[in-house]
Parts: structure tokens; C-alpha cells; sequence
């Protein structure tokens, strides 16, 4: 857990925002575990809206969530263009992104990467 946050709120962050993503209409949302992989957070948050005008207003209706539920301090970047929208709420961060920068930057394949110890062969 990056934030020193309990362990009972990280869920509930991440609830909040999957409820939040889901009810703006963000397309192929996709959630990454990476606690043990990186010391950022314990999840990463991916999606994608159809245009720059709905990833902006999807980052907007999350903002708004994320204060609403008492998570107010999340940092954000990229909001001017909103080809890819990046908020970190501590614990969790958010991305979201226009299909085609989503589709070049596949953060999925490089979290999703085995870790060393996954890939040793079993003997």
C-alpha cells in the first residue's frame, strides 16, 4: 500500500471507481494487481472512452466520485488533451485513454508480464 492507507479502504477505493468508470460509460475497463510487482500502489486501473471529449468527461465524473466518497487528494495529469488521463489516488492509479493511445502504449502486456520467479521452469 503506497498511501499508508488501511487495508479496508483499499477495496472500497477501488469500488468507488470501478462503480465510477462503469457509470460513465468507459469501454473495456481492466484491473491490474500489482501488489509484490511495484511500490506505486497495489492496483492500476485501465480504460478507455470513445472520444478526447468523453475520456475527459469520464476523468471529471471520477474526480467527482473520488471527493464525494472522501478520497479528495488525487493527483491528475493530461486533462488538457485527454488522450490519456492519468489520476493517482494513492493506492490505485487510473488510467484512461482514447482506444489508439490505449492500443499503443498496452500498459496491460507490461504489467501483466510474469514476474522472474513465475517464469523459472519447473523441474
Amino acid at each position: 500500500m503506497k498511501s499508508g492507507a488501511d487495508e479496508a479502504t483499499v477495496p472500497a477505493l477501488l469500488n468507488t471507481i470501478l462503480e465510477s468508470l462503469d457509470d460513465s460509460k468507459a469501454e473495456e475497463i481492466t484491473t491490474i494487481n500489482i501488489q509484490g510487482k511495484s511500490t506505486i500502489g497495489d492496483y492500476i486501473v485501465v480504460a478507455s472512452g470513445r472520444s478526447h471529449r468523453h475520456v475527459g468527461a469520464v476523468a471529471d465524473y471520477l474526480l467527482r466520485d473520488l471527493k464525494k466518497t472522501g478520497h479528495g487528494s488525487v493527483k491528475i495529469e493530461g486533462m488538457p488533451s485527454c488522450d490519456w488521463v492519468l489520476l493517482d489516488a494513492g493506492d490505485v492509479i487510473i488510467h484512461i485513454f482514447r482506444p489508439e493511445v490505449r492500443e499503443f502504449y498496452n500498459l496491460e502486456k507490461i504489467w501483466q508480464v510474469s514476474s522472474p520467479d513465475e517464469e523459472k521452469p519447473s523441474q
